[in-house]
C-alpha cells in the first residue's frame, strides 16, 4: 500500500478514535445526548468556538482542555495530510498505483528490474527500445516521484528482498529478473527468493565484489555481470584494440551510425523460410543484413557459417545490419 494512503488512513483513524472518545466523555461526565456528544466533539476538535450545547461542569471543563490539547497535534497532523494528499498530486499518484497494480497483473513473461540506479534505468532504456515489458522494484519514493511519468514506466515503491513484493511484481509469471541493487547481499538475496519462487525464470545479478560471484550463482543466478571488471577491460582494449572498441560502440548505439544485432529463431521465420540453407535464405541481397553467426543445438555457435548450412529447428540466427536492414529483414523473413 503507498505511504501516502497508509497516512491517510492512520489520520483518519486517530480522528475517529479522537471523536469517539470525545463523544463518550462528554456522555459519560456530562450526560448529553449522543447527537450532542458527538457535535461537541466536533466543535471541540475543529476548534470553531461554537457554544457549548449546556453548560459544562468543572470535571467537563477540565476534560475540554485536556482533549483540545490532545487534539491539537492530531488536527494539525490530519490537516497536513489532508492537503498533500488532494492539493500535493497524492491522490493522482495513488490512482496511478492502483491502475499499475492492475496492469500488473495482466503481465506474462515480463522482466523485473530490481533497483532503479545507474544500471537499472540504462537497463529499462534498452528493454523500453526492444519493446519488452518491465517492472520497476524500486525503494526510494523520491526516485520514482521524481521520474517523468510520460515515459510509463510500471513501478512498485517496496523492498525487492521482501517476497511479498516480488509476488506483487508478478514473479510467478516473469521471464527474467534483473538484480542491480547497490548492495551484493541483497542481491544475492533476492536471487535466493527469485529462484525459490520461479524455478523456470533467467536471473541476472550485479556483482561489485568479486568473491559474491561464486555466491550468486550458487545461489541459482543465471548471469553475474560486474560492471566495474568489464569498465576496466574496456578502457584496457581502447589502448590495445581501438578499432575493435569502435565498432563494440556502433553496436551499442554510441557514435553516429548505429548497428544492430538481432536474434531470430527458427520457428520466428516464415514458413517458407524455415529449413532452408543461408544460400536459399540470400539475406544479404533481400535486406541488406547479414548472418554473422548461427546457433546450433548440436554445434553451438557457428561464427560465419558455411552458406549450405539450414536452418533448421531450435537453431538461432544471429543478424547484423542497420537499423533500415534489421526492419526490412524482420519485414522479410520474421513472423
Amino acid at each position: 500500500m503507498p505511504r501516502s494512503l497508509q497516512r491517510l488512513i492512520f489520520a483518519t483513524a486517530l480522528f475517529i478514535i479522537s471523536m469517539s472518545l470525545g463523544a463518550v466523555g462528554y456522555i459519560i461526565i456530562e450526560g448529553f445526548a449522543p447527537l450532542d456528544a458527538i457535535y461537541m466533539a466536533v466543535i471541540t476538535f475543529a476548534t470553531v468556538g461554537y457554544n457549548e450545547v449546556n453548560t459544562l461542569s468543572s470535571d467537563g471543563k477540565i476534560f475540554t482542555i485536556i482533549f483540545i490539547m490532545v487534539n491539537l497535534g492530531i488536527f494539525a497532523y490530519t490537516v497536513s495530510v489532508l492537503s498533500s494528499f488532494f492539493f500535493e498530486g497524492e491522490l493522482r499518484r495513488v490512482f496511478k498505483n492502483i491502475i499499475t497494480s492492475r496492469d500488473v497483473k495482466k503481465l506474462k513473461n515480463h522482466v523485473i528490474v530490481c533497483g532503479f540506479g545507474r544500471n537499472g534505468i540504462k537497463v529499462c532504456e534498452e528493454l523500453r527500445n526492444d519493446n519488452i515489458e518491465f517492472i520497476v522494484i524500486e525503494s526510494n519514493s523520491e526516485i520514482i516521484s521524481s521520474f517523468p511519468e510520460d515515459k510509463n514506466y510500471f513501478f512498485i515503491n517496496g523492498n525487492a528482498t521482501l517476497d511479498e513484493v516480488l509476488m506483487e511484481a508478478g514473479i510467478k509469471e516473469a521471464s527474467t529478473i534483473i538484480c542491480s541493487l547497490p548492495l551484493d547481499a541483497d542481491n544475492v538475496f533476492i536471487t535466493l527468493t527469485a529462484r525459490e519462487l520461479n524455478k523456470k525464470m533467467k536471473i541476472i545479478s550485479k556483482a561489485n565484489e568479486p568473491t559474491s560471484e561464486k555466491k550468486l550463482y550458487r545461489a541459482g543466478a543465471t548471469y553475474v555481470v560486474m560492471p566495474d571488471r568489464l569498465g576496466g577491460i574496456h578502457m584496457a582494449n581502447l589502448i590495445t584494440k581501438p578499432y575493435v572498441i569502435e565498432f563494440l560502440e556502433l553496436l551499442n548505439g554510441v557514435g553516429d551510425s548505429k548497428l544492430v544485432l538481432e536474434e531470430v529463431s527458427h520457428d520466428k521465420l516464415k514458413l517458407e523460410y524455415q529449413n532452408k540453407s543461408l544460400r536459399e535464405l540470400d539475406v544479404r541481397n533481400k535486406t541488406g543484413a547479414t548472418i554473422i553467426a548461427f546457433k546450433d543445438e548440436v554445434e553451438g555457435f557457428i561464427f560465419n557459417p558455411h552458406s549450405e548450412k539450414a536452418v533448421q529447428k531450435g537453431d538461432v540466427l544471429i543478424v547484423l545490419g542497420n537499423t533500415k536492414n534489421i526492419v526490412q529483414f524482420k519485414q522479410v523473413f520474421v513472423v
